[in-house]
């Protein structure tokens, strides 16, 4: 048998603070990201939101469950549901599919609309 404690001992400190460490990250990146999580996504709908993500006021989107709807979108539309801790939850639809996806954005709902509206054209 072994002696416990003979390893290194780790004291949880880095060389750089991780205060220091979020900044650089911020500074580094001002586009928000796309998280893929799932295989299954709506045609069309991770470019379009790659596009979103590019305004610097996004920090996250997620999509998530995708779901059957009952009537015919023949385009990809983008719709402010409801809004959400830290941001807010849109509805994509496209054909007779419906997909949740999730903003994190300190914008409110017009002035994520508009961001839409343009990124749509």
């Amino acid at each position: 048998m072994g002696k416990k404690g003979k390893g290194k001992k780790r004291t949880g400190k880095s060389k750089v603070s991780s205060d220091k460490r979020a900044s650089q990250q911020k500074q580094k990146s001002t586009k928000g990201r796309v998280v893929i999580t799932h295989s299954t996504y709506i045609p069309g709908l991770i470019d379009l939101l790659e596009k979103l993500a590019a305004w610097p006021e996004i920090q996250t989107i997620t999509p998530a469950v995708i779901s059957r709807a009952r009537s015919n979108s023949p385009q990809l539309r983008l719709k402010v549901s409801v809004p959400i801790i830290g941001g807010h939850k849109l509805i994509a639809r496209k054909s007779k599919s419906a997909q949740e996806v999730f903003v994190i954005t300190q914008w409110s709902k017009a002035e994520l609309e508009q961001a839409i509206a343009q990124t749509l054209t």
